[in-house]
C-alpha cells in the first residue's frame, strides 16, 4: 500500500497548502522540489490551474512530465469523474479526494 503524501499537507496547517502544492510537497524529496517551487503553485489551486484542470492532476502531471511521458489525465478522469475543477466541483467528489488520485496516480506511475 503506497504512504498517501497528500494528507499531511492538503490543507493542514502551518502551510496550509491546497491541491496543487499538496501534491509537490508529498514528492519534494523524491523530485527535489524547492519550497519556493511549492509556494509558486499557489497560483494555481482551486481551479485556477491553466485551462480550468484540476490542480492536483495539474501538479501530477508537471511531476510526471520531468521522469516521463505518461500522462495520468484519462485515469484521473475515470476516477474523478473529470478533469476540470469547476465540473468536478458539481458532483460529490471532494477536493480531498481529487488530491488522493492524483497521489496515488504519481506513486503509480513512478514505481
Amino acid at each position: 500500500m503506497p504512504i498517501k503524501n497528500y494528507v499531511n499537507y492538503f490543507h493542514k496547517q502551518p502551510e496550509n497548502l491546497n491541491c496543487a502544492q499538496a501534491i509537490l510537497k508529498g514528492f519534494q524529496e523524491q523530485f527535489n522540489i524547492s519550497d519556493m517551487e511549492i509556494d509558486e503553485y499557489r497560483a494555481w489551486g482551486g481551479g485556477r490551474a491553466e485551462g480550468g484542470v484540476c490542480g492536483a492532476l495539474f501538479a501530477a502531471e508537471r511531476l510526471l512530465n520531468q521522469v516521463c511521458e505518461k500522462s495520468v489525465s484519462q485515469e484521473f478522469r475515470e476516477s474523478a469523474g473529470n478533469i476540470l475543477c469547476s465540473d468536478i466541483k458539481k458532483t460529490s467528489v471532494a477536493c480531498v479526494e481529487c488530491v488522493r488520485i492524483a497521489d496515488e496516480l504519481v506513486q503509480k506511475s513512478l514505481q
